[in-house]
């Protein structure tokens, strides 16, 4: 590797990771992902998670609903990550966080606060008084996270489909 290669794969190495919405062209990566994180985590489509979702392909027509919106983590000219909010089906001013997953590359490099924190901001835009949310013990990560952002423990609301995540959680907006 020649002395300008070096300094380009290390300029790239510190390339700061990028949140931004999800377009068309995203969906096959994201879905990747998504699969990806949930074989690592045991989280397989036969038990109800959300990587059995029919939409999981094409999640960029699924977000342009109203009241809701997807963002992607772009690290390295990759997609690696992402969030999403929707309203929460028969409960009104209430949004669910959605398929929040990070890829390997980027865990533990702090993006999971900023992008909640922009699924947040953007809820409130919108109106929703409260945030809900499903997961499940194995992604102990994500719990503290969610601990530490203010979402509290609660019952589980509305049909979301994903009957294997045994824990729900709230937030007031």
């Amino acid at each position: 590797m020649t002395e300008n290669q070096q300094a380009n794969a290390t300029k790239d190495n510190l390339q700061a990771p990028l949140i931004r919405t999800l377009q068309a062209h995203d969906d096959a990566a994201l879905a990747a992902v998504i699969r990806e994180v949930s074989a690592e985590y045991g989280l397989t489509p036969d038990k109800g998670f959300s990587v059995a979702d029919k939409t999981l392909d094409c999640l960029s027509e699924v977000y342009q609903a109203e009241g809701s919106q997807y963002w992607v983590i772009e690290y390295q000219g990759k997609v690696v990550g992402g969030a999403g909010i929707a309203p929460l089906a028969k409960n009104d001013g209430v949004c669910e966080l959605q398929k929040m997953y990070f890829s390997r590359a980027i865990r533990g490099q702090g993006m999971a606060k900023p992008l909640t924190r922009q699924c947040i901001e953007f809820a409130k835009q919108q109106g929703y008084q409260s945030m809900y949310l499903e997961t499940t013990a194995v992604l102990v990560e994500a719990l503290a996270l969610y601990e530490k952002l203010g979402f509290s423990h609660c019952q589980h609301l509305g049909e979301t489909g994903h009957d294997a995540c045994e824990i729900a959680m709230i937030k007031a907006l």
